[in-house]
């Protein structure tokens, strides 16, 4: 697709959409010139840059700066260069309505050279001073945003036009933007901006945030260096690569790269001796000058017979040896023979040393053998569990299959394939694990390396079913739309699920699961305990076999780990209820406290603080999984503990920083190639008061949550029905407040009280402000006198000592509701006041419509709030999460690590949400985003 088709479509080009690394002076330049727009100035600028350098990407961020401004944008096409005004009829088609409005000669040379009408070629000058009029009419209604991207190859009649309205801009409140790789003639004398490669600092970040896992610092180091810090070509590295083929930086040869003819042709007509030395620097990816003259040295090649044969522009001595452009390594490393590549990676193995740098030497090792080699293959097994300790999954992941690559006995090979699969499978590469688990499971001589197999091909399994489509009847179909609060679009009725006998992928996933867990178990309890906690996962995830896997559980150990605890403390839940599980959860919650929380089913741990109702425990849990997650690289498991960290997250109110970490959630899982549960998006959007219905649990709840903010309790009652219905442990908990709501409200109070029972139930044993505050205001809601007074004071009293704000506003709210209705008007507005301005300021805006249209009929005034202005401005979800990491003790450095961004932009995020929060230093950020 041409850039100007993604232009029109907002697709992806030289970073567009993504977050801009760095950039201080480029953004403050446009962002001061959309500033003077908006104030009623004209202003022009023109943005000149190589290829990928992200002049696109800086076009999006005026586009996005200049919210509010009505924006024009266009490209270049490099097809119709010849087709006189091409470009400037794209960029005037939204205006041609107000043509009629121009003098009638220039209206007649506009729609003459448009096409419109017929007649003679009209003078240019007169077709520019038509587009001068309509950007002047236009702007005379608000300012306007003249975007245009790739302005090399705008057709000359348009290039010769708009830079005629550029230098004719005075008052008219129009900005004009131009980027071009070259310096177009016709734009010539007009304010340029050129706009070069990132800085190292900003570069390393952006590569760190495309490759998502621990890199060598060297390799690191010499690819910017090679890129020159080039936006497009830092982001392409990893594209289309399983995540172990980067191997944190070690396999980094650019082996994958598309091959480019001409530069073989060049390479293939250089001598050998600066052949050899090109294939040297290929294959050692520091970029080591030493190290690359040591090998040639070796290899009998001297400066003077590699050196000024031809390879200049090719290759740089400096610091570190540097291509030309990556695409110079690749065709230099592809185009060599074999036999050549192994003898050099068989130097470059001997000049490396075992003790300060043994992986990269078994790696060298591993390219130069031709035929498998046990000695290598446990110097590469060796390397795997350096790199797994580091917390580098994907070298660990790279290590263990070359391992197997060069492994002879079959019997061995499929015991270092199960392994490889394995890690794999935890670094992302699916399509790697599955092949590996296949050959494992084949050549395996022994019930265990088949079993362990058969866990992998379980876990993808679990993985690919979560891609399949569940049937509608499991909730609200698909297009049933709730809308935004205050539209009145119908909710559709949602019946009770029919789990029925098909349970599909998803069943037969969880089936998978199960049988990999008791074939583990003769072997090994302790991975047969976490199998059957996955297994576990996958059912109470699916609502399939749930009771079964539960069942299936082995008795806990005397000793248990904090997996075992968890695991039987989930078995319990389900076979025997909270009562029974409430002791051992509280145990496993002790546990988990107390141990660092591991990446595999760290999600799952997540899970004994909602099952306790204690809202501390689920997010510090959640939390430390998601760091650890992080730090060990393992991409697969990462989303599945970031997702229920945002709903978490959101259950506190702070939507914006839960709404960044589903966004994580989504750019890891993308990269990894799993599937990521819409669950934080569906709450986050139905506490905002706007969203769609969905199918499965989490998409009932939610509609539940949804339909009883916009006061649409019939929906509400339907959807909570079913999600109490459903298998799964936690949802089926959530929805019974809502259920007791939506039942009070529409009369039906023998629904009301008994999901008001249920409750009490499900909170059994659970002394915990969350849980008997939700049990006060459910019991509130289905009694009245005193009782009901005392219920909800105490609900408020109890949901206060929390973090879960939005049930605090949603307790205010039902107690000023019942107040009015009692004619106690004084003492509703109070409570209702509350209400509105918590569910304003966390940007409820369903419940907040409810709260003041009660405000309302008390016979107070509220005018409607914007969301989250009260607490946060315009923060975007970048800004908003650096904000609270630096609320919380971060510097700058530590939260560019932790975001993948350099200190720099962090500074450069601060001053902006400095600026729009009102203050000045990181201490009153304490006062200003308040936990």
């Amino acid at each position: 697709m041409t850039k100007a088709g993604k232009v029109a479509g907002r697709g992806q080009e030289e970073g567009q959409g993504a977050e801009l690394f760095g950039r201080g002076p480029e953004r403050f330049a446009l962002d001061g010139l959309v500033a003077a727009v908006r104030a009623g100035e004209s202003r022009v600028l023109v943005l000149h840059g190589p290829g990928g350098i992200g002049k696109t990407a800086l076009l999006d961020h005026a586009e996005t700066t200049a919210a509010g401004l009505r924006t024009l944008r266009t490209a270049g096409l490099a097809a119709e260069t010849e087709l006189s005004y091409a470009a400037l009829h794209r960029l005037c088609a939204p205006l041609f309505d107000r043509m009629p409005k121009l003098p009638p000669p220039q209206r007649t040379a506009l729609e003459t050279v448009f096409g419109t009408r017929d007649g003679r070629p009209p003078e240019r000058f007169l077709v520019a001073l038509a587009v001068l009029g309509l950007l002047s009419d236009v702007s005379a209604e608000g300012p306007v945003l003249c975007l245009v991207d790739d302005a090399q190859w705008l057709d000359r009649a348009s290039a010769q036009v708009l830079g005629f309205v550029a230098r004719r801009l005075l008052a008219e409140s129009v900005g004009l933007v131009l980027a071009a790789r070259d310096h177009v003639v016709d734009l010539r004398g007009l304010p340029e901006l050129e706009v070069a490669g990132l800085p190292e600092a900003d570069a390393r970040a952006l590569l760190r945030s495309v490759t998502h896992g621990p890199f060598d610092p060297h390799v690191l180091d010499r690819i910017v260096a090679e890129t020159r810090g080039n936006p497009l070509a830092l982001r392409d590295l990893p594209h289309g690569r399983p995540v172990p083929r980067l191997a944190g930086g070690f396999a980094l040869l650019s082996a994958d790269r598309p091959d480019d003819p001409a530069l073989r042709a060049r390479i293939a007509a250089l001598p050998r001796p600066a052949r050899l030395l090109l294939l040297i620097a290929a294959a050692e990816p520091v970029g080591d000058p030493a190290l690359v003259w040591q090998t040639a040295d070796r290899l009998g090649v001297t400066p003077a017979s590699a050196l000024g044969a031809g390879i200049e522009g090719l290759l740089a001595f400096d610091v570190r040896v540097i291509f030309a452009h990556p695409h110079v390594r690749s065709s230099a490393y592809r185009s060599a023979p074999a036999e050549d590549r192994r003898r050099v990676h068989r130097v470059l193995a001997e000049l490396t040393d075992e003790h300060t740098d043994p992986d990269r030497r078994a790696w060298h090792l591993a390219a130069a053998a031709p035929v498998p080699d046990e000695s290598v293959a446990v110097a590469l097994e060796r390397a795997a569990g350096r790199a797994r300790d580091r917390g580098g999954l994907a070298a660990a992941a790279a290590f263990r299959q070359r391992a197997v690559a060069l492994t002879a006995d079959p019997a061995r090979r499929a015991s270092r394939a199960a392994a490889a699969a394995e890690v794999s499978l935890r670094a992302g590469d699916l399509e790697s694990a599955s092949s590996l688990a296949g050959l494992a499971a084949r050549d395996a001589d022994g019930d265990f390396v088949r079993a362990r197999a058969h866990l992998v091909r379980a876990r993808l399994a679990v993985l690919d079913s979560a891609r399949w489509p569940p049937p509608n009847d499991s909730g609200p179909a698909p297009d049933a739309d709730f809308g935004p609060a205050g539209e009145g679009r119908p909710l559709r009725s949602v019946d009770r699920p029919d789990r029925g006998a098909r349970s599909g992928p998803a069943g037969e996933a969880v089936s998978a699961m199960l049988a990999a867990a008791r074939r583990i178990e003769p072997f090994d309890l302790d991975l047969a305990r976490e199998a059957y906690l996955l297994a576990w996962g996958a059912a109470a995830r699916t609502g399939h076999h749930l009771a079964a896997v539960s069942q299936a559980v082995p008795p806990p150990a005397a000793e248990p780990e904090p997996a075992d605890l968890v695991l039987t403390g989930y078995a319990r839940l389900v076979t025997g209820g909270p009562g029974e599980a409430v002791p051992m959860l509280r145990r496993a919650a002790a546990a988990l406290a107390a141990r660092p929380v591991a990446a595999r089913w760290g999600w799952l741990a997540g899970g004994v603080g909602a099952a306790l109702w204690d809202d501390g425990a689920l997010r510090d849990t959640l939390g430390r999984a998601a760091d650890g997650a992080r730090a060990a690289g393992a991409l697969a498991d990462l989303p599945s503990s970031l997702v229920p960290l945002a709903v978490a997250t959101a259950w506190t109110g702070d939507l914006g920083a839960a709404a960044a970490i589903a966004a994580e959630a989504g750019r890891v899982g993308k990269a990894a190639g799993v599937p990521v549960d819409p669950d934080a998006r569906l709450l986050i959007a139905a506490l905002r008061g706007d969203g769609a219905a969905a199918p499965g649990p989490a998409g009932l709840w939610t509609a539940a949550v949804l339909g009883n903010g916009l006061a649409r309790y019939e929906q509400a009652l339907d959807a909570a029905r079913a999600a109490v219905a459903s298998a799964d442990p936690w949802v089926s908990r959530w929805a019974l407040p809502e259920l007791v709501e939506a039942a009070v409200r529409v009369g039906d109070s023998e629904r009301a009280r008994t999901a008001r029972a249920d409750l009490a139930e499900a909170t059994k044993g659970c002394d915990t402000d969350w849980a008997r505050g939700l049990a006060a205001r459910s019991r509130a809601l289905v009694s009245d006198g005193p009782a009901a007074r005392l219920l909800y004071a105490e609900a408020v009293e109890r949901l206060g000592r929390t973090r879960l704000r939005p049930e605090l506003a949603r307790a205010h709210l039902l107690y000023g509701e019942w107040l009015r209705r009692r004619r106690q008007r004084v003492e509703a507005r109070a409570q209702l006041r509350t209400a509105y301005e918590m569910c304003s300021a966390i940007g409820m805006a369903g419940f907040a419509e409810r709260a003041r249209r009660e405000l309302l009929a008390t016979g107070e005034t509220a005018r409607r709030r914007t969301p989250e202005a009260a607490t946060d401005g315009e923060l975007t979800a970048q800004e908003r999460q650096i904000a609270l990491l630096v609320r919380d003790g971060m510097s700058n450095p530590e939260v560019g690590a932790r975001l993948f961004l350099s200190p720099r932009t962090v500074e450069w995020h601060l001053r902006k949400v400095f600026a729009k929060l009102g203050i000045g230093s990181r201490r009153q950020l304490r006062e200003a985003l308040r936990p």
